[in-house]
């Protein structure tokens, strides 16, 4: 009996190493089988191989595609040059790398309304998917209200009294179904069970909204005993799944991390390439150039691979292994000079990393939420500052990084050398949704802005008619989340201004403003700047000098507080930090 036993146990409850349908196929036949014109196209990760197959089968023929996702920026960009979509739904439009700036296709596309831009954020355009996912007609957020957002997206946007009589607004956001998804992930069984890698950005929502399905690449096809073995890292099941191709380095110029499977290497984003990308879309004909020599001139991933070179893609598979930030920071030294004199730009973000240090500790808080850039710098050095005082706060980072620890080398707040040093790593949701704007958050808010009013309303969008800036990103899901803001901004009257002409985040709780030449902060409960502290241009400028100077550069007529800080000048070992996290002065040279 117990042989006949175990013998039918074997045969009725053995699970094949190997399981369900083959979906496995060229990148080719994926696009050509399941994606046609008009359709809406999620872009949903750093997706390159992709997304040049896609060009590759699609181009000069105007197939009248929606883009929907979280940024369009370098190779995307391409979209544009080629006419191939009617509509973007987009957090963020424009150069991203080295730092975010406004690029002319977007600009020209933005003019002459040849391509509809509609604006969201990363939380909203992330919780609309999820929506879209679990079959709601719609979900609500904190998000875009009292912004210019809030009217612009009014069809698929509305704000209602909350319905238990809190006396409190609630946003509601409609649900956002792609026709189809396109992501790129770093391992698949034949039939499509997917694992994605970390952090997870905007997650899987969009593949598990998608009306059509998913198409895949991978870095690695594997068995199902391997997917079983890691099924707690598998994010889209197999039966959304229409298709999955195999292609190493489908990320590519994007990086993408091993973490959670040190078995399979990762590799770094390709700077360079991203820098070339750039500059070539800076002038159409060049970007023409670039589009045809690395997408339409090759057929495939494998040829893409072999023009990059076997060279190139072993640099980038070191660079992304956890020490290396020591030996990039190394060889970038002898080029700093250290002792030498700070700059405007560096002036502002200490000042503002000493604030951001006093005001944590002051109030309590215990996360830190930063944008990109210079408030980003800050947000890392106030960190650094609070750890060796030995305050405990976290550093949190969009994409779903917490506990961050910044190395030196990399000034990019999502580079890939931040990541081991993460205490958890989630998705937009968990960072915008939770950590920052949940009912349990203690998160101060570090942001950037192109333009900054009196109020503390922020732009970072657009001059409506006249000029496309870059959008939200998180910047609106973070001055409208977190407890408290502070905002860094350049000054000039072009930059700090009596009324910002878009809203991309309301002021309601900024509290500071960092420039280059001044603190201001809202006193005695107003609703307005009052400058507080002046960075003086030399050591010997006297304050009524830094009023007047500091008046000439503003758009509306500040008050001033009766006992005026100066502002200290940069530490030996203050600039050592931030000439350490910025070796190159991506964000920092003036």
């Amino acid at each position: 009996m117990d042989e006949e036993l175990k013998a039918f146990l074997d045969a009725k409850f053995h699970i094949a190493p190997i399981e369900g349908p083959d979906k496995v196929c060229s990148l080719e036949d994926a696009i050509r089988n399941h994606v046609r014109p008009g359709q809406s196209i999620h872009i949903a990760n750093k997706s390159g191989a992709i997304f040049f197959q896609l060009l590759r089968e699609f181009w000069g023929q105007r197939p009248n595609f929606t883009l929907i996702s979280a940024t369009m920026s370098a190779y995307l960009l391409a979209l544009l040059r080629g006419n191939l979509i009617k509509k973007a739904i987009i957090t963020f439009a424009g150069d991203s790398y080295p730092a975010p700036g406004p690029n002319p296709l977007v600009q020209k596309a933005y003019i002459s309304d040849s391509v509809a831009l509609e604006n969201w954020t990363m939380l909203t355009l992330t919780q609309r998917l999820l929506a879209g996912a679990m079959g709601w007609e719609f979900i609500p957020t904190r998000s875009l209200i009292g912004s210019s957002m809030e009217e612009e997206n009014r069809e698929d946007f509305k704000v209602i009294d909350s319905p238990f009589g809190t006396g409190q607004k609630t946003g509601l956001l409609r649900a956002l179904r792609p026709d189809i998804t396109l992501v790129h992930g770093l391992a698949s069984d034949r039939s499509g069970n997917i694992i994605l890698p970390f952090p997870l950005g905007n997650d899987a929502f969009g593949a598990w909204a998608s009306r059509e399905g998913v198409i895949a690449t991978v870095e690695h096809i594997v068995p199902t005993d391997y997917i079983r073995s890691h099924n707690h890292l598998v994010r889209i099941p197999s039966y959304m799944v229409k298709a999955v191709s195999e292609a190493p380095y489908g990320a590519h110029p994007g990086g993408l991390s091993n973490i959670g499977i040190p078995q399979f290497e990762g590799y770094y984003d390709d700077y360079e390439f991203i820098t070339m990308v750039r500059d070539a879309s800076m002038n159409e004909n060049k970007f023409m150039g670039f589009i045809h020599d690395w997408i339409l001139s090759l057929h495939n991933q494998t040829e893409y691979l072999e023009k990059l070179g076997k060279d190139r893609l072993r640099y980038l598979k070191e660079k992304a292994k956890p020490h290396s930030w020591v030996v990039e920071t190394m060889a970038a030294v002898p080029s700093v000079d250290f002792p030498g004199e700070s700059n405007s730009l560096e002036r502002m973000v200490i000042a503002g990393s000493r604030y951001i240090a006093d005001l944590c500790k002051a109030k309590g808080y215990k996360t830190i939420l930063a944008g990109v850039g210079l408030a980003n710098l800050a947000a890392w050095m106030a960190a650094y500052r609070l750890k060796d005082e030995k305050v405990d706060v976290d550093l949190v980072a969009e994409i779903g990084m917490f506990g961050y620890l910044p190395r030196p080398s990399d000034p990019n707040i999502f580079g890939m050398h931040h990541l081991p040093t993460c205490k958890m790593l989630n998705n937009i949701e968990t960072a915008l949704g939770v950590l920052a704007g949940g009912s349990s958050s203690n998160c101060l808010g570090v942001l950037g802005a192109a333009q900054v009013d009196k109020f503390g309303n922020g732009n970072s969008t657009k001059v409506p008619h006249v000029f496309y800036i870059v959008g939200s990103g998180g910047a609106n899901d973070v001055a409208s989340g977190c407890r408290e803001a502070v905002v860094f901004a350049s000054a000039g009257r072009e930059r700090l201004l009596d009324q910002v002409p878009y809203i991309t985040f309301p002021g309601n709780n900024v509290t500071t403003l960092i420039t280059d030449v001044g603190i201001f902060e809202k006193l005695n409960g107003k609703d307005t700047f009052t400058l507080t502290g002046y960075i003086p241009y030399g050591t010997a400028i006297r304050e009524d000098e830094a009023i007047k100077g500091i008046k000439r550069l503003m758009g509306w007529d500040c008050e001033v507080a009766p006992q005026l800080k100066k502002i200290d000048l940069p530490s030996y070992e203050e600039k050592m930090m931030i000439r350490l996290f910025d070796p190159q002065g991506l964000y920092t040279k003036v």
